[in-house]
């Protein structure tokens, strides 16, 4: 690479992280850190327990985000000093550097997108077979373990809540939590129908067959200043035997809970903490997310989507298709993005979609 090719992209590195610098102010980050760890320094912090954990995640998304400003602006500032030595031999692998300089900038500007008010938050993802029987129940958990690949791959923190085995093959349904910084922006587009077109591992004659699932996100409000009040007269409580993937804990007592909110029909459901009275809390948490997202809707289809039913699970309103026969091909419908290597995407791999 030439010199003045490196200097050009530097000239665009530094006019990009000057624009963000007038985005997030760092110096106004640092003055509210400064604030909040008076806040926390206090006795009485924590006697607030709610108000408490609000404020340490607000602590933690804004040091996130001071450390990824520093640490980019740190490598560009070290590539205008090579610029300055101007030795041949340190412009070797220059262009490793540029291009990973480049990645670094593109994914703190997508973080800065993620500005919605749970954004920054954890998300909490629901997986749910659509039509087509056995083939998509084992398309579910196909997908499950997409998105808890996806999890591995970005650094989140994946815990499963629901898990509901199908009788022959795949799952009946699952709700999982990935805890993260951005893990909620990230994730919120891949609310919706997805469908597999494949040859049928469970079909004698090796026919083609479509397979629907549907996904829906919703953000974890746990911990922030939303205040959602919900009746006990309102909820019907069942309890029943853990079963599915759970760990040890699972098929020992009773200790799995399912929650119905009886004025939406809403129904939540929590098998994999240690106990039924931290069951409870998670579905509650869960339902409280739910209903939410309810009371914000302001069309009618969507309102539908929360109720877990994500348009018609079936063909034609699917939002991505993955096609492994008779062509290897994963299309997005709303924004015409493919990828020819599906088995990269089924691993995880859906930072081009997201």
């Amino acid at each position: 690479m030439e010199k003045f090719e490196i200097v050009k992209f530097y000239q665009d590195f530094l006019k990009r992280i000057n624009d963000i610098k007038q985005v997030i102010k760092p110096e106004a980050i640092k003055k509210e850190l400064a604030d909040i760890d008076e806040q926390m320094s206090n006795s009485s912090f924590w006697n607030n327990q709610k108000e408490a954990t609000r404020i340490t995640s607000i602590s933690k998304t804004l040091k996130s985000k001071l450390e990824k400003f520093n640490k980019v602006l740190s490598d560009i500032e070290e590539l205008g000093i090579l610029i300055e030595l101007d030795d041949d031999d340190l412009f070797i692998n220059i262009e490793e550097t540029i291009n990973k300089l480049e990645l670094e900038l593109h994914d703190y500007e997508i973080d800065l997108l993620l500005s919605g008010k749970y954004d920054s938050g954890n998300a909490i993802v629901e997986i749910h077979p659509g039509a087509g029987g056995t083939e998509s129940q084992d398309w579910a958990l196909m997908l499950y373990r997409m998105y808890k690949r996806y999890t591995e791959r970005k650094g989140y923190a994946f815990e499963l809540i629901d898990y509901q085995d199908a009788a022959d093959a795949g799952i009946k349904s699952v709700t999982f939590m990935v805890n993260g910084i951005n893990a909620y922006g990230y994730l919120k587009s891949e609310k919706g129908v997805h469908r597999l077109i494949r040859i049928s591992p469970f079909d004698s004659n090796s026919r083609r067959h479509t397979s629907f699932a549907g996904i829906n996100v919703y953000p974890d409000i746990n911990g922030s200043d939303e205040t959602i009040e919900i009746s006990n007269d309102d909820l019907r409580i069942d309890t029943y035997r853990s079963s599915g993937a759970g760990g040890q804990h699972v098929n020992t007592t009773d200790s799995a809970v399912r929650i119905t909110h009886l004025p939406t029909g809403i129904v939540v459901s929590c098998q994999n903490q240690r106990s039924q009275i931290q069951n409870r809390e998670k579905a509650l948490e869960i339902l409280k997310a739910k209903l939410y997202l309810l009371k914000t809707q302001e069309i009618e289809e969507e309102v539908k989507n929360v109720s877990g039913k994500v348009t018609d699970n079936a063909f034609g309103s699917q939002i991505r298709t993955y096609t492994l026969h008779p062509y290897s091909l994963v299309k997005d419908h709303r924004t015409n993005i493919e990828n020819g290597n599906p088995t990269g995407v089924l691993d995880g791999d859906l930072d081009l979609f997201i």
